[in-house]
């Protein structure tokens, strides 16, 4: 089993050999013991540890040594300059160090502390240590900590709740430009939501037109107007969100029947992030190319009063001006074009569309890159787990779990419970009167009827002449 597997809630039995499992965030994480191992090997597995995490800050522009008019932001210790000697005797793998791990200090354009990089051996899960890392951040007034073994990264900003995990390290510029952004979720729980919403976007004064006073007319006067108010469930919604970013989650899914509005839901949630200054920018992932020019003409109707809408690949140039990007994942997939020429602190809220399917394969790269709350929308689940039984899974093949964890919807999505930030069923739109409880339609052919029957068709059904069916 690899060093970052996955597994159910709780400890599981510890493989003689092997390692254990530990709750972390959003996931489970497979801490390895190699109690056993051959120490040859183990050096050789965790020889470059060191190498890739010095390598991976190089690639950020940060600096070890003074260059060129720059001077290093890199130290071992609060005021204590590095040496190339002092590098050379931590190992490759930090294991001249005691503790196997090794704290790295970054600094800002001022020369003081900015950043803590909690650097662990290859074999050590970076999360392991997160405490003590808080801790360390703390005492040198930092605001964000690495976690790092060389081949797994987490981000982790103190002020909004738990590690993020990460492909890349930020850079200094792009470290001060979020350093600059602040958000509040205690701002964002106590925004107030009603129905009007996103109506006070497409209409700020709606409610002092004449036909809006005049409940006889008020509703012609919503419809020739577009206006949306929000219905009691879409509320909700929101509001679930609003309790779930106090209580410090960061992932949030919605469990929505085809027809109740999710994309109005969304744009609510979108707003509530941008007008809280929660999130500087949102991302809105769909799958299809007809989802993106829908969904950019529903949330430009709701919301472009108030915020810049666009299509990434109508405004490859002009993004940045957006608040909200709207792209297929297959776009930023091509030429793996979300890491070329997005940074992982570009988007603070990403709401995925159909949000079942943005989670496998490839698409799972684009979705996790970008640090941030997520938001999934889906109307259909996928729950890899349901009447799954774990243990057995866990001593038959490890891999299978672990392939189903990163399959399921709700897992991805911080509900290892299985149960969704919010939920709306059909019966609960047709209880509502927003949905009619569907007729199936019985409808059936000679040629149907035999197939399914447990004789079949007889061998020569085709060679008769046709009857009326």
């Amino acid at each position: 089993m690899g060093g970052n597997g996955l597994l159910e809630k709780g400890r599981g039995n510890v493989t003689e050999g092997f390692g254990q499992w530990i709750i972390t965030y959003p996931n489970l994480i497979w801490l390895p013991y190699f109690c056993h191992h051959d120490t040859n090997d183990m050096a050789q597995k965790e020889a470059k540890a060191r190498i890739k995490i010095d390598q991976l800050l190089h690639e950020a522009g940060w600096r070890f040594f003074d260059e060129i008019g720059l001077p290093a932001n890199i130290q071992l210790e609060a005021g204590v300059r590095i040496t190339p000697a002092q590098l050379d005797t931590l190992g490759d793998n930090f294991e001249k160090s005691k503790t196997g791990r090794l704290d790295y200090l970054l600094l800002d354009a001022k020369g003081f502390p900015y950043l803590v990089l909690e650097a662990k051996a290859a074999h050590i899960h970076p999360l392991s240590a997160k405490e003590q890392a808080r801790r360390y951040a703390d005492s040198q007034n930092c605001r964000f900590v690495i976690l790092s073994n060389g081949d797994v990264h987490y981000f982790w900003d103190l002020k909004t709740g738990d590690p993020q995990p990460i492909h890349v390290f930020p850079g200094p510029e792009e470290a001060v430009k979020f350093a600059a952004f602040n958000p509040q979720p205690e701002r964002l729980a106590a925004e107030l939501v009603g129905a009007d919403f996103v109506a006070r976007t497409q209409m700020p004064h709606f409610d002092r037109d004449p036909r809006w006073t005049d409940e006889s007319q008020r509703r012609d006067f919503l419809k020739e107007n577009g206006l949306r108010l929000l219905r009691d469930y879409q509320l909700q919604a929101i509001r679930t969100i609003q309790e779930a970013v106090k209580k410090g989650k960061t992932r949030f899914l919605f469990e929505m029947a085809t027809g109740t509005g999710k994309t109005l839901t969304a744009a609510a949630a979108a707003k509530l992030f941008l007008k809280t200054d929660n999130a500087r920018r949102v991302l809105f992932l769909v799958d299809r190319i007809e989802l993106e020019n829908q969904a950019e003409k529903d949330l430009s109707k709701y919301l472009k009063n108030d915020y810049d809408i666009c299509i990434f690949k109508q405004q490859m140039d002009g993004w940045r001006k957006c608040n909200i990007v709207i792209s297929t994942v297959q776009t930023l997939l091509a030429g793996n074009r979300f890491k070329r020429i997005f940074q992982p602190t570009d988007f603070d809220l990403v709401i995925s569309d159909e949000a079942h399917r943005s989670i496998g394969g490839n698409s799972r790269d684009v979705f996790e890159y970008f640090i941030g709350y997520k938001l999934g929308l889906t109307a259909t689940p996928r729950d890899y787990l349901k009447k799954t039984d774990k243990s057995a899974l866990h001593t038959g093949d490890p891999r299978e779990l672990e392939r189903r964890l990163l399959l399921d919807t709700y897992t991805t999505f911080g509900c290892d419970d299985g149960i969704p930030t919010f939920r709306f069923s059909l019966l609960d739109g047709v209880k509502a009167g927003v949905l009619i409880n569907p007729k199936v339609l019985d409808a059936r052919t000679d040629v149907t009827t035999q197939l399914l029957s447990d004789q079949g068709l007889p061998r020569d059904y085709f060679g008769r002449r046709r009857q009326p069916v």
